[in-house]
Formats: C-alpha cells, structure tokens, sequence
C-alpha cells in the first residue's frame, strides 16, 4: 500500500510539473510569477505614487475620546479575531483607536486588492473637471480606438462606473492571467459583449482597467504619475504603489494592486466625509463626490465603483460567472454606509451620518462579515 501511495504521489508530481511546463510554454511571464508567488516573489514591477505635504492627523488623547474605550476595546479585539493587520477608526474629527496586529506597523504596506476601484471612481471625476473627458455619458470608444468598430462603442464611462456595462470579463482561471500575467492590454480588449450596455450589473475587474488605461492615453501620462499629481499627493503623505504588468508596456493593474498604509485609506475615508476637500483645497468636486455615492439603476448597492449599504442583502453577489459573496450577517446599523470593498478583510467603511470611518486590513479570507466592525461600533456610539 505504501509503494502504491508514493507511486501515485510520484505521478501526481509528474501531472503537475507538465501542467506547468505547458503553461511556461504559452504563458511564461504569467507561470514565472505565478510559481514564484509562494516563495515571496511579486506580481510583476510597480510604479511609485508620491504622495506630499497633507494636515496631519488628529490623534484624541485618551480623555478627548468620543467613543467609549469598552466599545473601542470589543472592536479591537474583533479585529484580532479576524487576524487582522491593522484597525483604524476616526470619529468627530481626530483618531479614536490606531491598532496593529503581529509583524504590522504605521509604515506597513499591504495589499487591499479591490479597494483601489474606489481611487479610480475619484480620478475619473478630476479628468472630467479637467477637460481631458468631455463626459461621463461619454462613450468610452470615444478615447478608446478598440471598441469604436463594434457594439462595444455603446457603452459609456458612466455604465463602466456603475459596473452595468455588459462588456464580458474572463472568470477563473483566466483571470489569473489579467492578475499576474503579461500583455493586459490584449487581455483586457479581447473581451466582447456579454450584454447590452445599461442593463446589468456584473462587478468586474475589465470595467477599472478600461478607464485606467483611458485616463493613462487622455492625460498623456503613466497612470501613476496623473494619480501623484491631481489626487495623491493631495491626500496623504505616504506613498503608495501601482502594479503594471512589464516594464516595456507598463499597463497599470486599475482594478486592484494599489499598496499602500492603513493611513493613506483612512485619509480616502476622510475625503468622503469633507466631501471631496482636504483642508481648504477643493481636491474632487463636490458633485462628484455626491454622484461617486449615488445608487445606480442596476444595483442600489453601488455607485462609482464604489459599495453602498443602500438595501439589505445577507449575501452579495459579485457577478453572474463567480459564487463569490460577500457575507452580510445583518443589515448595516446605519443606511447612509458607504465602503471601499477589498477582497477578503480589506476595508474603509465611511458613515457620513456619524463622522465616522474604520479602515480594517488583513489576510485573504472568504468569511469576512460586513456587518460585524462597523455595527459594533454605531451601536456603541449610540448606547
């Protein structure tokens, strides 16, 4: 029996080391990086976002608190328990709880997947106010030449912001290419049209990165470079990284791969809550910022690539082709929630109502609960 077992355990190997070499073959950025990953090698090069001289933070003493130190203890602790990197929380104008977990400091940087859609929604609205886009009922073939010659030219900026395109996107496996592999662009301009533009909602990574690479050729600039400049630098003093796929094409991953501090988020977070203004700089535009959380036709749940907790649902689902979910265990405490959604336990959750915002980091994980840290914490401001 032990001989059958090691024999089946030699050919399993085998199995996989061919599946790999086949891979390498076809793919062979995609594999490197991919094998790689398991040993602390990366996704691919980034880019730096600078970010520049901002207010600094107002951190409450222990008696300026306006949040009792028992709810700010149970949150904390809530935090633990989901093996959290990090747990901020801001209310009434200073830094109630700055909380970091293991190896996690300030000064760490760590992956928030997603969150970066939340960015771009803010970027997009400069390029309007700029000039560089004329609309945001514009449609996107306007800026992008590859969809001009096909149905693809019916889809506006505003349908890619609320995720109601129609335009396809690869499930599993594939996008595992579009996430570490090479040759984005291609990836991304091969999708066609899943459904007819405006009457469907499907969160997708091919959305993002269409308007990434738009504000890249509109603005003339690397994306990195026009995020430093008109938002960035105007929001937090750490910098942060944006992933490309090579060095020689350098397309910007726009759906995901924006590294930065727990600090940077929670500045993002207090932009909502200024209503687009640090300081007395106007940095977004006001109505932007308002239409950014807008529900949308096709999803009240969701603006300008940006989550809202509009309606109820206990499982969120993310797109007709994943199981994937979001786990609600409850309604939200309070309706006017707007939040940043990474994958796993990466989070900014804003409540305008209660000046209040919780960044939270962490590992991947699939039971996240939505509802937990920010209930928590509105029932016991409210208590």
């Amino acid at each position: 029996m032990l001989r059958l077992l090691k024999r089946l355990g030699l050919g399993l190997l085998a199995l996989i080391a061919l599946a790999l070499l086949a891979s390498f073959i076809v793919k062979p950025v995609m594999t490197t990086r991919l094998v790689g990953l398991p040993f602390g090698g990366g996704q691919g090069p980034t880019e730096l976002v600078r970010g520049g001289p901002v207010p600094a933070l107002v951190v409450a003493t222990e008696a300026e608190r306006t949040i009792p130190a028992a709810v700010l203890d149970a949150a904390s602790k809530a935090a633990e328990g989901t093996k959290a990197y990090s747990l901020l929380i801001w209310q009434g104008g200073a830094l109630q709880l700055e909380q970091y977990y293991g190896d996690h400091n300030a000064q760490s940087v760590v992956s928030t997947q997603s969150m970066h859609k939340s960015v771009l929604a803010l970027l997009v609205g400069i390029a309007i106010q700029q000039g560089l886009i004329s609309s945001v009922d514009d449609p996107a073939a306007k800026y992008i030449e590859e969809w001009a010659g096909d149905e693809r030219k019916h889809i506006t900026i505003r349908q890619m912001l609320q995720q109601a395109s129609g335009i396809d996107f690869p499930a599993f496996p594939a996008v595992i290419d579009m996430t570490i592999g090479d040759g984005l662009e291609k990836i991304t301009f091969e999708q066609g049209v899943l459904a007819p533009a405006g009457t469907q909602f499907d969160y997708t990574n091919i959305n993002p990165e269409v308007l990434g690479i738009l504000l890249q050729r509109v603005s003339g600039m690397s994306y990195a470079e026009y995020l430093s400049e008109n938002l960035w630098r105007h929001v937090s003093d750490d910098p942060a990284t944006v992933l490309i796929d090579t060095e020689t094409t350098r397309t910007p991953r726009t759906f995901c791969c924006l590294d930065t501090t727990a600090r940077a988020w929670l500045r993002f977070g207090l932009l909502h809550l200024n209503h687009g203004r640090v300081a007395d700089q106007q940095v977004v535009p006001e109505q932007w910022m308002q239409d950014v959380i807008t529900p949308s036709e096709r999803n009240p749940n969701y603006g300008y690539l940006t989550w809202l907790g509009t309606t109820y649902q206990k499982e969120r689902r993310y797109n007709r082709k994943s199981s994937a979910a979001a786990f609600h265990s409850e309604p939200f405490a309070a309706t006017d929630i707007i939040y940043f959604d990474g994958f796993g336990g990466q989070r900014v959750y804003i409540v305008p109502s209660k000046q209040l915002v919780i960044v939270s980091t962490g590992p991947l994980r699939q039971d996240w609960d939505d509802a937990l840290l920010p209930n928590l914490i509105i029932r016991g401001m409210s208590d």
